[in-house]
């Protein structure tokens, strides 16, 4: 029987899948959370298993073959040392797929794939952390100062105003002159 042995071709070439597949792998160990449709997701999540599994158990060999699937560096070195570590206690099944709904253009069902321990609530503490910065550096900036070289500014116009009256004066009595 061939029951469940086989892929969804994804109506694609197998080179445009498997690069495909590979973008989408990367990317979610990467952000360990993606927005794509369903099928896709579903194929891309057989990958993830694997190379999750493989990398819970840190050799030479393993970093070789998972580096066969993921080229970028940095995220094989994550996968190894951050995401694999944290799956060690599960049995597989570690990432999720959640529905959105249905995309506009051509109502295809669009999904969240993540990782099951992702926590929305780091992207929140990412964003106070950015407030906190800005706020430090608030007091920091020179805006007195600004405040200060402004006024001089000022002043030195007012100082050139009464020159401008005065020639202006000197003008209107000429005029005055010329009228008569």
């Amino acid at each position: 029987m061939n029951h469940r042995n086989g892929f969804n071709p994804l109506s694609r070439t197998t080179a445009h899948r498997r690069a495909m597949s590979r973008n989408m792998v990367t990317s979610l160990l990467r952000y360990e959370r993606i927005t794509t449709t369903k099928s896709k997701a579903l194929e891309v999540r057989r990958y993830a298993e694997k190379l999750i599994t493989r990398a819970k158990e840190d050799t030479v060999h393993n970093r070789r073959e998972v580096a066969k699937f993921i080229s970028d560096e940095k995220i094989l070195d994550k996968l190894f040392t951050n995401i694999a570590p944290r799956m060690q206690e599960r049995n597989g099944g570690y990432t999720r797929v959640l529905k959105l709904g249905y995309r506009q253009g051509d109502a295809a069902d669009v999904v969240i794939l993540e990782l099951v321990d992702y926590k929305l609530e780091a992207d929140a503490d990412k964003a106070e952390k950015k407030s906190e910065k800005k706020d430090k550096a608030a007091p920091k900036a020179d805006k007195p100062k600004a405040k200060k070289t402004a006024s001089k500014a000022k002043e030195a116009t007012d100082e050139k105003k009464p020159k401008k009256t005065a020639s202006k004066k000197t003008s209107e009595k000429k005029d005055e002159s010329k009228a008569e």
